[in-house]
């Protein structure tokens, strides 16, 4: 009985370098080596003397894997090579399946030989492109190949949306042919609509490893799939991963938890709650501006729907952390002492702004008793005596915003900034939007019934921290 042997062999993206030892072992020890003629090329200068070298065209994939086990029933060492990694798109599959229907297995009996099935991995071509582009594949990846002649595009399209649902890094092989050309326009198409941002790094490497290697870096908003043909793999970065230079990282997080070491276990809680918060966000690429105070809203009153109620003018968290930092922004007045009390003292402390609430002050009980107002409108008048240039606050009462609006209007107080987050069912909306005509004060409003002292506070300690907004390392002062 003869005993014969298949070797299903990834000889890598195209390089020598790119072979792994095993790999090199058995084509030298090959007494016939199989595949698609393009590959000899890179192997022929390891092939022992006399060994038969059965080349094939394109598309004759079945071909080739007969002709495999036809030499190995013979008693020969049979190398079946296929680029990249064997079992990745590759011939391995085939290999296996064919055995099953033969009734074999990976070592058994085919007709009247023992034929062996071996599999030796090697770099997949996707590998090779993320080497050269940096370090794209740092967290949990997929791939994706576009190519519809063997699996239905419907079931192309669904795996799609998953990867980008999924928030997965994603490499994609067969992007583009002659024949089929938009295929890769979709993908990016549902990227897109999916939250991707534009600004998401795309890397594409055409003939990696091999001679006429191009690496070609750019971003999901700029990116053009006329560029790409059937020898490029194009990688996709997920939500965290940047470009550095001309390199292209996706974190892994080890550095992140490296710094993070050095926060207090409140503030770690926090971090990590904003993380969370910008994955479930349906639209987490604002400006960062928005952004910051946006997620202290969510991050307090566990709201996603104030991705849609956060109203702020241009700018206006940067506009007030630049008062504050210039010197100009001294004192913040809340209507309700809730607000003031939820303000962070270790923010106040160390860019010295003072507090003021009026809500308890015996003054302005006698003025509300006096004039027939509330107690909060009263408040707002005794401020704009003594702070008509602070930071005004309001998280309780709409009377107390309508005040700060005649009050300027009247020109009697010029706020730097304005925060507008009364709450509840009675003159709430309208009050939010008579502040919304104070054109030259920078303002950020909560839209509608929803508000709060606890949201009007959050607010103040988003303006209070913005410079912490880039690393994304809320709760400095807890």
């Amino acid at each position: 009985m003869e005993r014969g042997k298949i070797t299903v062999a990834g000889i890598g993206p195209g390089s020598k370098e790119d072979i792994t030892p095993a790999v090199l072992e058995a084509v030298r020890g090959a007494d016939v080596v199989v595949g698609y003629k393009y590959y000899f090329q890179f192997i022929e200068p390891y092939l022992k003397p006399g060994c038969q070298c059965i080349d094939t065209g394109m598309k004759r994939e079945r071909e080739r894997a007969e002709q495999a086990f036809a030499f190995a029933k013979q008693g020969k060492d049979v190398v079946f090579i296929s680029s990249g990694d064997a079992g990745i798109y590759g011939m391995t599959p085939l290999i296996y399946e064919m055995a099953r229907d033969e009734g074999a297995s990976t070592c058994s009996v085919l007709g009247d030989s023992v034929v062996e099935i071996v599999s030796l991995p090697g770099i997949s071509a996707f590998q090779k492109a993320a080497s050269l582009l940096g370090c794209p594949m740092g967290h949990d990846f997929c791939v994706l190949s576009l190519s519809d002649l063997m699996t239905p595009w419907e079931t192309i399209e669904r795996r799609i949306r998953a990867a980008a649902v999924g928030d997965f890094v994603t490499a994609v092989y067969n992007p583009k042919s002659h024949g089929r050309y938009w295929q890769l326009y979709r993908l990016v198409e549902i990227f897109l609509q999916e939250g991707r941002s534009e600004d998401t790094p795309v890397g594409f490497v055409r003939q990696a490893g091999r001679e006429d290697e191009a690496v070609t870096l750019t971003t999901l908003g700029q990116f053009d799939p006329e560029e790409v043909d059937m020898f490029t793999v194009v990688i996709i970065g997920n939500s965290q991963s940047y470009r550095w230079g001309d390199k292209f990282i996706t974190p892994r997080g080890y550095y992140r938890e490296a710094t993070d070491e050095a926060a207090k276990p409140g503030q770690q809680i926090m971090m990590q709650s904003f993380r969370t918060i910008l994955k479930e966000m349906k639209q987490p690429d604002v400006p960062r501006w928005r952004l910051w105070p946006m997620l202290h809203a969510i991050h307090t009153t566990v709201d996603f729907g104030m991705e849609e109620c956060l109203w702020m003018d241009d700018r206006a968290t940067e506009t007030l952390y630049n008062k504050v930092k210039g010197g100009t922004l001294r004192h913040i007045v809340t209507d309700v002492t809730m607000a003031a009390s939820g303000i962070r003292k270790g923010a106040l402390d160390r860019l010295g702004i003072e507090v003021h609430c009026y809500i308890n002050d015996p003054r302005s009980r006698q003025i509300a008793a006096d004039r027939g107002i509330t107690r909060s409108q009263a408040c707002m008048r005794l401020a704009a005596e003594e702070y008509p240039e602070a930071l005004y606050v309001v998280g309780n009462a709409p009377t107390a915003l309508f005040e700060i609006c005649d009050l300027v209007r009247s020109r009697k107080i010029r706020p730097a900034g304005l925060i507008a987050a009364p709450v509840g069912f009675v003159h709430v909306c309208e009050s939010k939007h008579a502040a919304k005509t104070l054109r030259h004060i920078p303002k950020i409003i909560v839209e509608g019934r929803k508000g709060g002292s606890n949201l009007a506070a959050t607010l103040c300690n988003a303006i209070l921290t913005y410079d912490d907004a880039e690393q994304l390392r809320p709760g400095r002062d807890l």
